[in-house]
């Protein structure tokens, strides 16, 4: 018995690796930056605040799962910055990451890769209401942070329209609130208008 829970306790503290991820993303009004745990706990609240709220028969244990763990090859591989060029094979990375995290000898949790690829795939109901939370929480605290990471960033209105707008199809009241609420940053001046 001790062997077993010395074993999980050393893969909990693998995943502890997450708090040292440092996202882009300022919270608290803009006091400090996030880091990809404290995101994805956010995110797995939200995921299942907003399945409640849309009642659509979402699988809601699988949609927090999704959210616990679709950032788990950070820890690895690092945080990729919404807007950066090299987005598109982040995922490369990422993937070999939560491999060798998920062939710990002390984890007892044999679906993460299963789990991690769906949400990367976006396909399943629960992965697309996991990917337009995902793009409207940071989203939220440029909001309440007056813009401060597009601002450090020299990110543009056009830049966040582009990364926003499959939520149109995903949940158009969920776009409709984003819209008013980018029109708003811009108004604001907290988002450059080009």
């Amino acid at each position: 018995m001790t062997d077993r829970i010395s074993a999980v306790s050393d893969f909990l503290l693998q995943l502890d690796a997450l708090k040292s991820v440092n996202r882009r993303t300022y919270i608290n009004g803009g006091k400090r930056v996030e880091n990809s745990a404290e995101h994805s706990w956010h995110l797995a609240m939200a995921c299942w605040a907003f399945a409640e709220l849309l009642q659509d028969n979402y699988d809601v244990p699988k949609l927090i799962k999704l959210a616990l763990l679709h950032d788990l090859g950070e820890i690895g591989a690092g945080d990729t910055f919404l807007y950066s060029k090299n987005r598109e094979n982040a995922h490369v990375e990422e993937r070999e990451s939560v491999k060798q995290i998920a062939s710990h000898p002390g984890n007892p949790i044999t679906a993460i890769v299963e789990l991690w690829e769906e949400q990367e795939a976006g396909q399943s109901k629960e992965s697309k209401l996991l990917k337009v939370i995902d793009r409207l929480l940071p989203f939220l605290h440029n909001i309440t942070s007056e813009g401060r990471a597009w601002q450090d960033n020299g990110i543009n209105k056009s830049q966040v329209l582009k990364m926003h707008q499959f939520i149109e199809s995903e949940s158009p009241e969920i776009y409709g609130w984003f819209i008013e609420k980018l029109e708003y940053a811009v108004d604001q001046g907290w988002l450059n208008a080009s």
